[in-house]
């Protein structure tokens, strides 16, 4: 009888990411179907076979499909066959496995997804318009500008 992996997922507006959590696994085995059905099956460290699969919530890319093999993990970059936030994970209305939980050091909002656009690629080094090189993007003061603020 095989068993199920904690699965944790997180999305962005053109994919999905789930983390497998097995250590060690062999024989790893991905498949995934354009109508949004997406399996995983593998051998765990000590030949004890772990499979799942699951009816995503909307259609993906097969071919834009991922998969990075780690030593504690497996993560898979599904590509969302059309841009958007899912509702959630899986086509089910109903409460998911016990062994799916959302990824929350991946997990990003629709509204802090950052913009992409053809301006902010600058693969050629060079600075774009109003940007410094020196500008702190955490919004923290440095002590020399505490002191300024000081009046020191």
């Amino acid at each position: 009888m095989s068993c199920h992996p904690e699965v944790l997922w997180a999305q962005r507006s053109d994919k999905v990411y789930l983390t497998i959590a097995l250590p060690d696994a062999k024989d790893i085995s991905v498949r995934s179907e354009p109508h949004g059905s997406f399996s995983f099956s593998a051998t765990g460290a000590q030949g004890k076979p772990f499979d799942f699969c699951l009816e995503l919530y909307g259609a993906i890319n097969p071919e834009g499909c991922k998969v990075n093999v780690g030593l504690r993990n497996i993560i898979c970059s599904i590509q969302k066959e059309q841009k958007g936030w899912w509702k959630r994970l899986l086509k089910s209305d109903e409460k998911p496995a016990p062994y799916i939980k959302v990824d929350w050091n991946m997990w990003c909002d629709e509204d802090d997804e950052p913009v992409e656009s053809d301006l902010s690629d600058n693969d050629d080094g060079t600075m774009g318009v109003g940007e410094d090189e020196n500008s702190d993007d955490d919004g923290m003061l440095y002590l020399p500008d505490l002191e300024k603020a000081r009046g020191n």
